[in-house]
């Protein structure tokens, strides 16, 4: 027993993977103490931010795809307290937060970043990992299994998810329309003339954002520290100059008929009043066999901060029945 203690003690402080420990393979560590780590990686174009909350817990790790484009993780740091059973892992994307930002605008496509998604794993040596994408990072965590089918991926998790802009797009015009018909005119006529800067528009905007993006009363300093490091020219590249006018790279982004191929267990959330409405999540879902659904009551696309400790017990939960599931069959 002692010397397989000993072995123990060697191989964690070398960051070599059991369960769930971390092993880094060509990243810069920046800082680090007994349980959380940052530094940086080298992927195509850049240099990109991590960290490693519970680097040591023994469970399948969880990586998260943050939101955008050209958003950073900070709007996602409670789901840090997941790290009570299981390595948490985030990063900005090159071009967002903590990341290098370079200008060159061929680095922002799909293919890039999900190129990047593979980079990140290899340098973290995360053979076995959960995946969990919120909104533009569902669109990237998708698009990863279904163009790279990687292995070790045991599960999925998509909130807000972005996996259709045909159908997000309607759904947001829909919204438009619920709206005061003030607040709907300055919204309407400002997206004619382009005028996204007029005061009108901005506090339109904030209506709309109220009811659908966060519905909480005070934002939380992480989302509005989010919302003021948002890279506007990846934003607007990949998207476009705002929610409702879309002629960015991801203009004809659509992979409903493609869901199917996914052969994982996979977990669906929206919020009741989510820029990705239930029903279209729940298209979604009927369009993935097997696959789950959660719809948080009086939340929209930021729910898991308005419901965080829902969401983190849906999340806890799905994520034991599908380690549990695994330990049975095998």
């Amino acid at each position: 027993m002692k010397e397989f203690i000993i072995i123990l003690m060697v191989v964690v402080s070398l960051g070599i993977l059991i369960g769930g420990c971390v092993m880094l393979k060509n990243s810069e560590i920046t800082k680090s103490t007994e349980n959380v780590e940052e530094g940086f990686i080298s992927v195509t174009g850049g240099k990109v931010w991590y960290k490693i909350v519970g680097k040591n817990h023994p469970g399948i790790p969880l990586l998260i795809l943050h939101g955008g484009p050209g958003a950073s993780h900070t709007y996602l740091e409670p789901l840090e307290r997941l790290a009570e059973n299981r390595p948490v892992i985030f990063y900005d994307q090159l071009g967002c937060g903590n990341s290098e930002r370079p200008t060159d605008t061929s680095l922002w496509t799909i293919e890039r970043f999900v190129e990047e998604l593979q980079q990140v794993r290899n340098s973290l040596g995360l053979d076995q990992v959960h995946l969990l994408g919120q909104s533009w990072g569902s669109s990237l965590a998708v698009e990863y299994l279904l163009s790279q089918n990687p292995h070790g991926v045991k599960s999925l998790i998509l909130s807000g998810p972005l996996l259709s802009t045909s159908r997000w797009t309607d759904d947001q015009q829909k919204y438009i329309e619920q709206l005061p018909e003030k607040t709907r005119k300055a919204i309407l006529q400002c997206e004619q003339t382009g005028e996204y800067d007029s005061p009108e528009y901005q506090n339109a905007m904030m209506e709309f954002y109220r009811k659908h993006v966060c519905r909480l009363e005070n934002w939380p300093e992480y989302l509005n520290r989010a919302f003021s490091e948002l890279n506007l020219a990846q934003y607007e590249y990949m998207w476009g100059p705002s929610e409702f006018t879309v002629r960015g790279s991801l203009k004809n982004y659509e992979r409903v008929d493609q869901l199917s191929k996914i052969e994982l267990p996979v977990l669906f959330t929206c919020g009741e009043y989510d820029e990705a409405t239930p029903a279209t999540t729940g298209y979604y879902q009927e369009n993935l066999p097997g696959s789950r659904l959660h719809i948080f009551q009086d939340a929209s696309h930021e729910h898991h901060l308005e419901k965080t400790e829902e969401y983190l017990q849906v999340v806890n939960d799905f994520l034991s029945d599908v380690e549990n599931s695994g330990n049975r069959a095998e």
